[in-house]
């Protein structure tokens, strides 16, 4: 089965007592290409969301992005600068004696400093962060899987077609070779008796002009070529691996050997096939560079 590199999943929702965030996106791509988003606090997780990843994808320019936020019991945790509030205390008191005034310092007039107080974030295990991270992201990941098998399904369909239509083609090409000599001898023979203006002609030499002219334009080795490379294209297709950079050498080959009869043809039906089928092989490479 082959799949597509163009894809999107996307999962949200609470997990234990976290809100869970994840996007996969997905273009075309030569390599395997991520850029992956996780929240600030939990660095640690790009890696492993970088390695699960490509578990499941071996080609494309991806983007994951990861959103956690605490649902239930806080994440945070506000902590106390001692040495700061006793120092803001002992400067009450030397204000309190300095001008006489009225000791009423309490929790409520120390706690107007508010940098006293600090917030940190509650310390919390990483491989229990991780899994919650990975229920989320193993869900978008399934959505967006099933949509690259989609795609590929239809790719597949198409990919089909276009070989049919490539080969039907050129099994045109192997009917109309053999005539193409015949034609030749032919007007070989018409051009002779019109020069020599005599039927006494030597059929030895037409023969063999007609041999080496065959051996010219002879194309049997390049058509079985191109059906030994379609082969191998189903081959690829039913393999269930990931197929586009074998389908982009493929490709190469096939039209390399369209070209090799382009330059030997000379003959117009031939010549206006070949034009035909690199056009169709245009169409086949745009769809092979979707496939992953």
């Amino acid at each position: 089965m082959i799949k597509s590199m163009t894809g999107y999943g996307r999962f949200e929702g609470v997990v234990e007592d976290k809100k869970i965030l994840v996007e996969i996106k997905s273009v075309n791509h030569r390599y395997a290409d991520y850029n992956i988003k996780v929240p600030r606090y939990f660095g640690y997780l790009e890696d492993k969301v970088r390695v699960y990843a490509s578990e499941y994808i071996n080609r494309g320019k991806v983007d994951i992005y990861v959103a956690m936020e605490s649902f239930g019991e806080a994440d945070k945790q506000v902590t106390l600068n001692a040495p700061l509030a006793e120092n803001y205390i002992e400067v009450l008191h030397e204000l309190r004696d300095m001008f006489q005034l009225r000791d009423d310092i309490s929790v409520g007039s120390v706690a107007r400093f508010s940098d006293i107080f600090l917030t940190e974030r509650k310390e919390e295990d990483a491989e229990h962060i991780w899994e919650i991270v990975k229920s989320g992201l193993s869900q978008a990941m399934n959505d967006f899987v099933e949509m690259r098998k989609r795609e590929g399904e239809r790719m597949l369909a198409d990919l089909r077609q276009r070989s049919a239509f490539m080969l039907d083609r050129v099994a045109e090409i192997e009917v109309r070779s053999p005539k193409c000599v015949e034609e030749y001898r032919a007007k070989l023979r018409a051009r002779i008796e019109e020069v020599l203006e005599s039927t006494n002609i030597d059929e030895a030499r037409i023969l063999t002009e007609a041999a080496i002219y065959a051996d010219k334009i002879a194309v049997d080795e390049e058509t079985v070529r191109l059906r030994s490379h379609f082969d191998e294209m189903e081959n690829i297709l039913t393999s269930g691996e990931p197929a586009g950079r074998k389908l982009d050498f493929l490709i190469q080959e096939i039209n390399r050997e369209i070209n090799t009869i382009g330059s030997k043809a000379n003959d117009i039906e031939v010549a206006k096939i070949v034009v035909d089928l690199k056009a169709e092989l245009e169409k086949l490479r745009e769809q092979v560079h979707n496939i992953e």
